[in-house]
């Protein structure tokens, strides 16, 4: 798992698809699918729904932590995003459902100090993104894609969407928010991604630039 990144460094670049232009929607090096590629490490949680809880902490007012139940009985949107990958796939109008984070802080009394959040999720993953990233109305805590409940391998029964940056941010199996003053690095961050994760600007990996990789996508599980 460590040594992901030095993988994708050293795979080669890919052809631009020839004949399509998707004017400013497609960053930099990727590729568009229509596929849903599957990538994760480790196993696929299990979870006993009736004691899975999502745990806020960190610089609020008081700790909370909200049962399934609760977050599925809050107010929920629908909204149609673009996906992409480190990897090198993007995925067009995806269609998620459920908490706008935006919202969903209003009831946490974080304090106006922090202004990082770390997701926590299963098992034992990490990633940090700016609490102002997190308040652009697409971003979301999901529990639906395409009208229906998360699939386990989609990161089910709670995933975060911040489809600005790249998917890596966009955490499955979410178990607890970390509202921060200072930012650190989450666990790819700390293994050779970037910190920020600009998909438009190719922020990729930390460190020097690096060639564009081809990714192993294409031979991966996907819906």
């Amino acid at each position: 798992m460590h040594n992901k990144a030095e993988r994708l460094k050293k795979t080669k670049t890919p052809p631009p698809k020839a004949g399509v232009d998707y004017g400013d929607r497609l960053p930099p090096g990727q590729v568009l699918t229509e596929k849903f590629p599957i990538l994760h490490e480790g196993e696929v949680p299990e979870y006993d729904l009736s004691t899975w809880d999502l745990k806020i902490f960190g610089e609020v007012e008081e700790e909370k932590v909200f049962s399934l139940a609760e977050l599925q009985a809050m107010p929920q949107v629908n909204m149609v995003s673009d996906i992409h990958c480190v990897t090198r796939w993007s995925k067009f109008d995806t269609p998620w459902e459920g908490i706008r984070f935006s919202e969903f802080v209003k009831l946490l009394g974080v304090k106006p100090e922090a202004k990082y959040v770390m997701i926590h999720a299963d098992h034992d993953y990490e990633t940090n993104v700016p609490l102002e990233e997190l308040m652009h109305e697409d971003v979301l805590l999901a529990f639906k894609y395409n009208g229906e409940p998360l699939t386990p391998k989609h990161g089910f029964p709670l995933r975060l969407v911040v489809p600005q940056l790249y998917f890596w941010k966009s955490a499955k199996w979410v178990r607890g928010l970390e509202f921060m003053t200072e930012d650190r690095n989450g666990f790819w961050e700390s293994n050779g991604f970037h910190h920020f994760a600009d998909p438009f600007k190719e922020q990729r990996f930390s460190g020097d630039d690096l060639p564009i990789p081809e990714d192993e996508w294409t031979k991966k599980e996907f819906d």
